[in-house]
């Protein structure tokens, strides 16, 4: 990619929805074609013997971290148009890729999580919490979920508890159950996005389709956190990509002398952000 596609204004409908819930749908984030290209490299690094970013876990899940570096076929999400606007909005301009993180999820038993003992429900970056306290821990990071095997009721989609990222406790889960009253699958497409924020409660699930549910999650957040994936050093020198996608990459904040210019590494999607007007979008 050589040039940044014009942004899609973020739709009212999209912002209201996020702010209330925590929580939206961007529906045609992709197109079916991008889905399928997805799909095949998700597949083919999974079948992969690579242990970079290799991130197994319980009931046979797997995956990788950082998978943007081990698969150029990934990187038409990473300033997605249809998407990055409305993580800008809820954001600011300051952004940068905290992760890209691959996940399988097996279907079918056997089952050590989402059972009443361990219902894996959970906030995103959870040390934040545990060092600003529950009620103090404010919006920081956006992940933008695409699932690319088919959606289907019993896919296991990740679930959502409405609200919940103005809560100032942890959500009660009734005992027995797996999952807190007013949880949520989202209704979506296999082209659309769902994006959510680092206090909304959420969990995987439970996959009885027959095939892996294959996820992709995109996690932005301000330039002043830590990415969670390794460095996309070698990744950021490609001189094919745009300043938009290298500041997402960690571009710092330095002039070409290599002299410090403080603000400089957000330059190029506050332009990008500025440079209205911008293809409309409905709803």
């Amino acid at each position: 990619m050589s040039t940044p596609l014009p942004p899609i204004a973020p739709a009212a409908g999209t912002i209201d929805a996020f702010e209330r819930d925590g929580y939206a749908v961007i529906r045609d984030a992709i197109t079916q074609d991008l889905r399928d290209r997805l799909l095949t490299a998700a597949e083919k690094l999974l079948a992969s013997d690579i242990t970079q970013g290799r991130d197994r876990g319980g009931d046979g899940k797997d995956g990788f971290r950082g998978c943007l570096t081990l698969d150029r076929a990934f990187l038409p999400l990473l300033a997605n148009p249809g998407v990055l606007p409305t993580v800008v909005q809820l954001l600011s301009p300051n952004i940068h890729l905290l992760s890209a993180h691959l996940i399988a999820l097996p279907s079918g038993p056997p089952r050590t999580i989402r059972i009443p003992e361990r219902h894996g429900w959970h906030r995103d970056m959870y040390g934040v919490t545990a060092d600003l306290g529950f009620p103090h821990t404010p919006r920081m990071a956006i992940k933008a979920a695409h699932y690319l095997t088919p959606v289907t009721p019993d896919c296991g989609l990740t679930m959502f508890l409405p609200g919940s990222h103005r809560l100032t406790e942890e959500p009660v889960v009734p005992a027995g159950a797996i999952d807190p009253p007013g949880a949520v699958t989202p209704d979506i497409a296999g082209t659309d996005a769902v994006l959510f924020e680092n206090r909304t409660w959420h969990t995987g699930g439970i996959n009885f389709s027959g095939r892996p549910r294959i996820a992709l999650m995109l996690q932005y957040g301000y330039r002043w956190l830590h990415p969670v994936d390794d460095p996309a050093t070698d990744l950021r020198k490609d001189p094919t990509l745009t300043p938009i996608e290298q500041q997402l990459l960690g571009v710092p904040d330095r002039h070409p002398d290599g002299s410090l210019a403080k603000g400089s590494g957000a330059a190029s999607i506050r332009s990008w952000w500025e440079s209205r007007p911008w293809t409309s979008t409905s709803a």
